[in-house]
């Protein structure tokens, strides 16, 4: 899971699909989290995005890292946020296998699966950042997150 401080967006979808996959055998589900900026290494969640996720259910323990070109050979699909955190991390791909790894969280979503990242609908694909927002922001951004893991998993339990 990639957005851009690796503090709101990225560690809710990693505490979303840790915890749902947590008792997965096949295909096993190593979930982690980066951002394309370095502001926040090392520190942990925004309190209002850890409080949401925590009130919703989900346990997970976070500190925000960097995401780095290493990170496509340790991985094998990296999940975006929005079109800027998508345009930086296949700016460090070095080659097509690894391009192919990345695609925006919310095109798993059922509702929007349809829409081509490439087109002019791509900001529809989009986690918008919640950052400093509302609490209803960062809920907003755990439904769109939600629904677009539960596709994410339908998906993968197909394979």
């Amino acid at each position: 899971m990639v957005c851009m401080g690796n503090i709101c967006r990225s560690p809710m979808a990693a505490a979303v699909l840790s915890n749902r996959t947590a008792d997965w055998k096949e295909p096993k589900i190593i979930v982690d989290s980066s951002g394309t900026g370095a502001w926040h290494i090392g520190q942990g969640a925004h309190p209002t995005s850890q409080k949401v996720w925590e009130n919703a259910g989900y346990k997970h323990t976070h500190a925000a890292r960097q995401f780095q070109s290493s990170d496509f050979f340790a991985t094998d699909l990296i999940l975006v946020m929005d079109s800027n955190n998508f345009s930086k991390v296949i700016q460090l791909a070095s080659d097509e296998e690894s391009r192919s790894k990345v695609f925006y969280l919310r095109s798993f979503d059922p509702a929007l699966s349809a829409i081509d990242p490439t087109s002019a609908q791509f900001s529809d694909l989009e986690v918008p950042d919640p950052y400093n927002q509302s609490i209803e922001a960062y809920e907003e951004t755990l439904f769109m997150i939600e629904r677009a893991v539960d596709g994410l998993l339908q998906e993968l339990s197909r394979q």
